[in-house]
């Protein structure tokens, strides 16, 4: 079977986003987007495991039997989830310290075992590869654009402390947008997750509808200049 990879992209960043479009790993999404920053180190630490279960279960796709699939599968994400965690609570440990136990729970979440059942145990290792990186940068992004909508409104800062949870090289990102802002605090706490949450939702669905309106009056008009 062919394998698009211009459409794996697509769908993890757009058409399939596991937060936009599957609603899915909502707890940590809601939990960890208080800030960009914190949306940012979660999103890269389950794009990382995203790729890596993906790696490894498509290289074991033909050992496991059927029987025995879905407990392989938890047994493979949670080793490199451990793995994870392991070097984030010795390399990044103030991010570390931030994300808690919602760095183990990645092996709980939806999206992992989700891409590793539906497609890394069914398709080669490069097609899973790219799967696990769409679904990981779509996942990141939504994380990122939540947390830095509830910062700004909350804080009026993005991307605050940076340098500190994820290392002096991050240190560009840390803005302060609006100065002797006193801020929302609503926004940062959890009914703000689920306002920006509802918002963005309403917003993906607009625009899908706006985007098939007019490849529908599209097709319309080669029809008609067709005939």
């Amino acid at each position: 079977m062919d394998i698009s990879y211009k459409t794996l992209m697509r769908d993890g960043l757009w058409d399939n986003n596991p937060v936009l479009a599957q609603s899915l790993a909502l707890c940590p999404t809601l939990a960890v987007t208080s800030t960009a920053t914190n949306g940012l180190g979660m999103g890269l630490a389950t794009l990382l495991v995203l790729i890596l279960t993906n790696l490894v279960i498509s290289l074991f796709r033909n050992i496991v039997t059927p029987e025995v699939r879905i407990p392989v599968l938890i047994l493979l994400i949670a080793a490199v989830v451990t793995v994870i965690d392991m070097m984030i609570n010795a390399f990044l440990h103030d991010l570390y310290k931030v994300l808690g136990l919602f760095i183990p729970l990645i092996v709980t979440n939806c999206i992992i075992l989700g891409r590793a059942e539906a497609f890394a145990s069914r398709h080669s290792i490069l097609p899973s590869m790219v799967d696990g990186l769409a679904m990981g940068l779509g996942f990141t992004l939504a994380l990122v654009a939540f947390g830095g909508v509830r910062e700004i409104i909350g804080s009026g800062t993005l991307f605050a402390n940076a340098s500190v949870l994820l290392g002096s090289a991050f240190k560009f990102l840390e803005l302060t947008l609006i100065q002797d802002y006193r801020g929302y605090l609503l926004m940062i706490l959890p009914p703000g997750g689920f306002l920006v949450m509802g918002f963005f939702m309403a917003g993906k669905r607009a625009i899908d509808a706006r985007l098939q309106q007019r490849a529908h009056l599209v097709s319309l008009s080669h029809a008609q200049a067709s005939s």
